[in-house]
């Protein structure tokens, strides 16, 4: 696998942004083993995304997920999109239309990864369990498969479940709770509106560990999704809020990820 540090230019946000991407190498006949799954010249892609407190470094220094992906022959982008929630801010940036349209644009245009909805996957712990699922939900067009670990599944309950947002940068991303209810980055009333669409949706995986402080919330969008006739892959078990269970975790979601070119 090869490891590319990449800044670069955001237009929709007007920052400099950065974005660590691990992708298979090929052979080019000179000794090198060919790397993994391919779909022409392009590769199948995870987008990989950050906690609420990380950034687009912590998965390759807290978990071994590039050499996991290597047995995949799968490329992972992981993004840096600071505290957004992955949302187009009340008060601040349009992180929703970067992560969902911009990112994947850039990301295709730099490396060899495939644009292809079958080929294309996103996952992501806590805030990023809660990203990669609104991508599923908004996005479903994209993605092959989106998966949640331990994901902040339930933005109204954010004042009384240990909530990591104070007040005030609440309001800065989503508004108030009132604007947040029903709202576009409300994951409940996202599946309610796919279901009573008959919108064709990715796969759905969820997982959280039974200790979580947000387990309830995902024990609620797990029964929630799941009456409305939603297909939903859940699993649950010992664990915390912590990165020994995403490394346990990461590895189970690139076992599920439909690749079709299956394990390298």
């Amino acid at each position: 696998m090869a490891l590319i540090q990449c800044g670069f230019f955001a237009q929709t946000l007007g920052l400099s942004m950065s974005m660590n991407v691990v992708i298979p190498e090929r052979s080019y006949g000179i000794g090198v083993e060919a790397g993994g799954a391919q779909t022409g010249d392009k590769f199948p892609v995870l987008y990989l995304l950050h906690g609420l407190s990380d950034d687009h470094s912590i998965w390759l220094r807290r978990t071994s997920v590039e050499r996991y992906a290597a047995e995949y022959g799968i490329a992972v982008v992981m993004p840096a999109v600071h505290r957004s929630f992955y949302t187009n801010m009340k008060s601040g940036h349009d992180y929703w239309t970067f992560v969902s349209e911009e990112l994947p644009h850039v990301a295709q245009s730099l490396f060899p990864i495939s644009g292809k909805r079958e080929d294309s996957f996103a996952a992501g712990l806590s805030m990023g369990g809660y990203g990669a699922m609104k991508l599923g939900l908004r996005a479903p067009e994209k993605f092959a498969a989106v998966a949640s670990l331990s994901g902040a599944m339930d933005i109204l309950a954010f004042d009384h479940e240990g909530s990591p947002l104070a007040d005030k940068e609440y309001k800065w991303i989503f508004g108030s709770k009132e604007e947040a209810a029903g709202s576009d980055d409300d994951l409940f009333a996202l599946a309610e509106r796919a279901a009573a669409g008959g919108v064709s949706l990715p796969r759905l995986y969820q997982c959280c560990g039974t200790e979580d402080f947000l387990y309830d919330q995902n024990i609620r969008f797990r029964d929630h999704v799941r009456s409305l006739g939603i297909a939903l892959d859940y699993e649950e078990g010992p664990g915390d809020h912590s990165w020994g269970y995403w490394d346990a975790h990461i590895q189970r979601v690139l076992a599920w990820l439909p690749l079709r070119g299956g394990k390298v």
